[in-house]
Formats: C-alpha cells, structure tokens, sequence
C-alpha cells in the first residue's frame, strides 16, 4: 500500500516570521532531532528543542529531515534549455524560467549560472553571455525563485569585447571568474577531433566553418595573454573569487598558483589536485563524474579523489539532478558520512564562493536556504524524496511524496 507523506501548514501565512517545527534537522554540529526552527525576515534565527512560538506561521515537518540548501558553483545544463538543437534557441525568459524550475527540483537553492563567454558564435558569444546577465540580474528577479549568480567562463582566446567584461567585474555582475582554454592545441589531432564535434552541438555551423574559425583565433590568441591577466588582477581588487579550469600539468597549476586562485575546477589527477589543495585553492569537481561511474574524459573519478582527501567540493557540471544524488551515492559507497558528503554541496561551495557568511548551513544569521525531505533514502529513488524548497525563509517548490 502507497502512503503520502505531506508537510502541514498550521496556520496561514500573513508576516515573514515561520516556525518549522518537529523536523531532524542537520546543523553544523550535527543532527538536532525534533527541533523547533525559527525564521525571520528570510534569516534563520533559532534552531532548538524548546521553542513555544507565538505570532509564528507554523509548519509541522515531523518526520522530515531538513538540509541546507545545495549550491551549485558550476553548472551549464541551461544551455540545453536554450539550445535543444543545433542552431534552434528558445527565447531566454523561457528557458531561464524552466532551468530554474529545474534547479528546485534538484535541491538547488544558489546557482551560480556557468556562463561561457567565447570568441564562438551564437550560445557562447559574448551576445549571448550579456543577453544572460541582463536578464537574471535584472526581470529575471521578478520570475526565477533559485537564488541566482553569475560565473563567467571566460575563454583566454577570446580576445574581443575585453573593456565591457572588466566593466561587468567593476560593477559587481561576475561573481565567480573562471579562466578557460579550450581551444584545441596546434597538432593535437583528438583534442581537435573532441571540439569539432562539441561545437557542431551547439551550432549551425559546418565542420569546415568551425576549423576556419579554430584556425583565425589560434592566429591571434596570445593578443589575449596580457587582457587575461588585467582580469586576475581585477578578481582580486574586487573580490571575486577566481577558478582555473582543466588544470593537466604542473605548469597549469603554478600558474593557477601565481594568479591566486581559489577554486581548482576538475583537476586532471590526484597529485595536480593536492599540489591545488597545498597552495589554497579549494578543489571543485563534477557530481556527474560520480554518478555515473568515472569522468566522461577518462580523468580522475570523484570517488578516487574522495578517497585520496583532494576534493572540497561537488557542482553539477552538466546534469543538475547528479548533485542531489551525490551524497547519498557517496555514503552508499561507504566513502563518506552522508552528514560530511552534505557539506561538498553547501557549506564547502559556500566557503569556496565567499559567501559562507551568508549561506551554505543552518544556523542563526544565515539565509533560511533549505530542503525538507522524507528520511531513509537510497538511490536511484533519493530525488524524489524532496518535499519542499524554501529560498530565503520562502517556500518556493512543494512536492508530493509517496
């Protein structure tokens, strides 16, 4: 027999001031069971076992498990939504708003929105990249509930346009900046091969079209060196934190080391990720990678780095609902407490980003950024577990559970 488990709202909704009540609650110094969780003006307050609330709207969660919200600091799966096909896009106000929804149902509460901006025409332009920011950081506030960031992608051989992206930096549209070289290697036939096609997915143009174009930008690419690093100098000046990307070689992460950075996005090995982890920077990889078993490209395993302690951090990458299941696939696995494989999806990220004053935990003065699941999960049916997502003390999905 099928039972469906609901969240009880006791009283309705009429100031910014929620009582979360008999929920198992996973704070930073553990599970809190049976706990009464307060919520003003989108902040947790208080989180204890003897709260007696009045002038509360009041929410029965027993049996519930509350979970800090997920943050994804990278992740590009929207670019699915705006270009299903080759060459066919949606307009923006749509496949944002869809992608947010998209976000919720995977327990993601802070997106940082993985914007790659490219010397490629179409998705990856710098057209399409200002077309993004404007939209999310400006109507987009009006229809999108996950709390969205910008991460620009920038592509070292993307030379054009370098005054408006140190612009977008002075006023506070970037907030993580990632320093990206896919442009395949002179001679390096597969790495060629590899990008041929990626970019064919994405685009209208023909085989021919894009190796003239690979071939035009190999040309011109070092004109970029010195705008690269008037980028990481602004990074600094302005706070934003800094990622490479990629790094494969000792070479790769001395620079990333000289330029300060602070996230290590998908280091290729275990011994490039601890020489990342030994100068500072916390290392990010993809939750894909784990779900399914290994890197698409044959690089160092989540799994493998789990066990190595060289990873800080999980994003989705490609694939939004992979960040969810993680941490169950982790405990699953008996690499990690599902309690610390959590935190690779809030309070690490959080810390990463900078924003961990803000966000990533349960806790007094913190952005009431949660999940309330049904407990005793296991893959592959965890997703389905989520009940409710609440963004800034707001409910903003609500889900049926059997």
């Amino acid at each position: 027999m099928t039972t469906t488990k609901n969240i009880q709202i006791l009283s309705k909704p009429t100031n910014t001031k929620i009582a979360i009540q008999g929920v198992n609650v996973l704070t930073p110094d553990g599970w809190l069971e049976d706990a009464t969780v307060l919520i003003e003006d989108g902040q947790f307050t208080s989180i204890d076992q003897a709260s007696s609330p009045n002038g509360f709207h009041l929410v029965n969660a027993q049996g519930f498990q509350m979970l800090p919200g997920i943050i994804d600091l990278h992740g590009d799966a929207f670019e699915r939504m705006i270009c299903p096909r080759p060459g066919v896009n949606f307009p923006l106000p749509i496949a944002i708003a869809d992608n947010d929804r998209n976000l919720l149902a995977s327990g993601i509460t802070t997106f940082y929105c993985s914007i790659t901006d490219s010397y490629e025409p179409g998705l990856r332009s710098r057209d399409s990249a200002r077309a993004l920011i404007d939209f999310i950081l400006g109507t987009g506030k009006q229809v999108l509930n996950c709390n969205h960031r910008i991460h620009i992608r920038h592509e070292e051989a993307n030379i054009a346009g370098h005054e408006e992206l140190c612009d977008w930096m002075v006023s506070g549209r970037v907030h993580i900046l990632s320093i990206n070289d896919h442009l395949p290697p002179p001679g390096n036939q597969k790495r060629l091969s590899r990008y041929l096609n990626s970019v064919r997915q994405r685009s209208s143009m023909s085989i021919e079209e894009i190796e003239e174009l690979v071939n035009q930008v190999t040309e011109r690419r070092h004109e970029g060196d010195v705008q690269i690093e008037e980028l990481v100098d602004l990074a600094h000046t302005y706070g934003i934190p800094l990622a490479s990307h990629d790094d494969d070689s000792p070479e790769k992460v001395i620079l990333s080391q000289q330029r300060r950075v602070a996230i290590a996005e998908f280091p290729a090995t275990v011994d490039l990720a601890a020489k990342s982890r030994e100068y500072g920077a916390a290392v990010l990889m993809g939750a894909p990678n784990l779900v399914r078993g290994g890197s698409h490209l044959g690089l160092m395993s989540v799994a493998e780095a789990v066990k190595n302690n060289v990873i800080d951090c999980l994003c989705s990458d490609y694939h939004y609902p992979s960040l969810f299941y993680a941490p169950f696939k982790l405990q699953e696995l008996g690499l990690m407490s599902f309690e610390q494989a959590w935190s690779l999806v809030s309070s690490q990220p959080a810390e990463a980003a900078g924003i961990s004053d803000q966000k990533g935990k349960i806790a007094p003065g913190l952005d009431a950024d949660f999940l309330l699941i049904s407990p005793d999960n296991s893959l592959p049916s965890a997703i389905t577990a989520i009940g409710s997502v609440y963004v800034a003390g707001k409910e903003v999905a609500r889900y049926q559970i059997q």
